[in-house]
């Protein structure tokens, strides 16, 4: 667990949430993959850097990436550029590639959470760019994610530290279990990478969909129960 405060501190009231990681849960496809390659085909990336990206993303299914020091990287390329081009842009790439890739499972668990009056939120290592535009199509009311330093509407080339990813992802689910005083210990999260077991083991309902090989193993280790969306 991260932060000072013990978990008792945080969970007081007996609200309940539900967490969603975005790639291969709520989405069938990595989005990652599918914006370099879209970038990529519009010329907006070249072949080199479409190589190094893929890489990153290869590092990320096996859980041996440096995130923060890869989200540096990337966010130098970003510096000057216009936010809301890129808003415009993403926008047009979540409805053409994202929102088609939703599944019908992840459907019917929002549902589902929402038919038990449980909050909702996408906890994801994308950025606001991309799961934001999701959550709205979904209803999904809250987003937790990576943010990227913005100054008068262009990237400053950095982002908010720490990223939502590994500890991150609890940093952020901490924060919002105060400000909405959520239960953690009965809340939910959805993932399928192992590079998550932090949030899931700070929720006391786990749930491992699509999960990459060491997440699956693990999940079997200690009785997860494996679900395919």
């Amino acid at each position: 667990m991260s932060g000072a405060e013990p978990a008792e501190a945080l969970d007081k009231s007996g609200r309940v949430a539900a967490f969603f990681d975005m790639d291969r849960t709520l989405v069938h496809a990595n989005t990652g993959t599918l914006w370099i390659r879209w970038l990529y085909r519009r010329g907006e990336l070249s072949r080199w850097k479409m190589l190094r990206a893929l890489g990153w993303i290869a590092q990320y299914k096996l859980s041996v990436i440096d995130m923060e020091a890869v989200i540096e990287i990337a966010n130098a390329d970003l510096a000057g550029q216009s936010e809301a081009e890129m808003i415009d842009k993403c926008l047009e790439f979540t409805e053409r590639l994202v929102l088609p890739a939703i599944t019908d499972r992840a459907r019917a668990a929002l549902d589902e959470h929402r038919r038990a009056g449980h909050e909702l939120a996408i906890l994801s290592t994308s950025t606001p760019y991309v799961t934001e535009p999701l959550a709205r199509s979904l209803g999904i009311e809250h987003v937790l994610c990576t943010r990227l330093e913005v100054q008068g509407g262009r990237f400053v080339g950095k982002h908010i530290r720490p990223a939502c990813y590994g500890e991150g992802k609890v940093h952020y689910a901490e924060a919002f279990a105060r400000a909405r005083r959520i239960d953690l210990g009965r809340s939910y999260f959805y993932t399928d990478s192992y590079s998550d077991l932090p949030m899931l083991e700070r929720v006391g309902e786990a749930r491992v969909i699509n999960p990459d090989a060491r997440l699956r193993r693990h999940a079997r280790r200690v009785g997860w129960r494996v679900d395919e969306w």
